[in-house]
């Protein structure tokens, strides 16, 4: 399957922080999932990888070319929407729309006025006064009125009511049905990530812990359920990590079922992709 994004050895160092060798691939016609705490270096990723950071070392291709120097050409191709504002809030629909025919050549303003009208937005109406979920729905409608190959997403869902963050979804999900298009998508809300994703990356503390399929995180890793005496039973070469409860452990395992096979523990959960993250980094070894 084609590369939509190839990310090879990034690095990038600030006085407190450090992006330790990202090496990362994105498949054409999938959702990539980016997931982790504050400060775990998934918007330095993205803005790497969108070129608003200059990186200290590490090679990006999307679409198979150099980010930085094809870059006019690329961003042709992608549609973007980051958690700040990328336009200014005394701007309406209207106004947008007359700014991004300029810069777009395959803006399509009959595509975009058909996403204002249904998200009920109004078009001559400032986007400051706007609720969170209709500035979100103007930012959508805005990336992928432009007909754009590949979607880049910062917490697009992030303080939006459930019915909003469900319409949103389902826009994800049709812009990739002809599985010619793509998106990364970072995101504190791991159960979106869990209906739409198709692969799921963590990112902690500037370095990549895990880059695996949704379906192998969730039918192939199993959450133990244990005593202590159980627990001290277990090879460690045999978990991934584990975290101490009042009343037991939960130990991660890679293979439940070769788990199963060499252990008489019965108690194995399918983890959500919350759980992995939270074992995976809050857990000990």
């Amino acid at each position: 399957m084609e590369n939509v994004i190839k990310i090879k050895n990034l690095c990038k160092k600030y006085k407190d922080f450090e992006l330790k060798n990202i090496n990362l691939e994105i498949k054409k016609g999938t959702i990539m999932g980016l997931i982790g705490e504050n400060g775990a270096g998934k918007s330095t990723t993205i803005k790497s990888i969108l070129n608003v950071i200059n990186r200290d070392k590490g090679i990006i291709k999307i679409f198979g070319l150099d980010n930085i120097k094809d870059e006019k050409e690329i961003k042709q191709d992608i549609g973007v929407v980051l958690d700040d504002s990328f336009l200014s809030e005394y701007l309406t629909p209207m106004d947008i729309n007359k700014i991004m025919k300029r810069f777009y050549k395959n803006w399509d303003e009959k595509l975009y006025f058909k996403y204002i009208e249904d998200f009920k937005l109004p078009k001559n109406k400032l986007s400051k006064d706007f609720s969170s979920g209709m500035k979100m729905k103007l930012k959508i409608a805005t990336a992928i009125s432009h007909h754009p190959k590949l979607l880049i997403l910062d917490e697009p869902t992030s303080g939006l009511d459930p019915v909003v963050r469900s319409e949103i979804l389902d826009i994800f999900r049709d812009f990739i049905l002809d599985e010619e298009h793509s998106i990364l998508i970072s995101s504190h809300i791991t159960s979106d990530l869990e209906h739409i994703a198709d692969y799921i990356t963590l990112i902690n503390k500037g370095g990549i812990l895990f880059s695996k399929s949704r379906d192998e995180i969730i039918e192939q890793y199993g959450i133990v359920k244990c005593s202590k005496d159980e627990f001290l039973s277990i090879n460690q070469k045999d978990y991934i990590k584990y975290r101490k409860n009042k009343y037991e452990y939960d130990v991660l395992v890679e293979n439940k079922n070769e788990f199963r096979k060499k252990y008489n523990i019965s108690v194995i959960d399918k983890p959500t992709i919350e759980d992995l993250m939270l074992i995976y980094i809050k857990g000990d070894k």
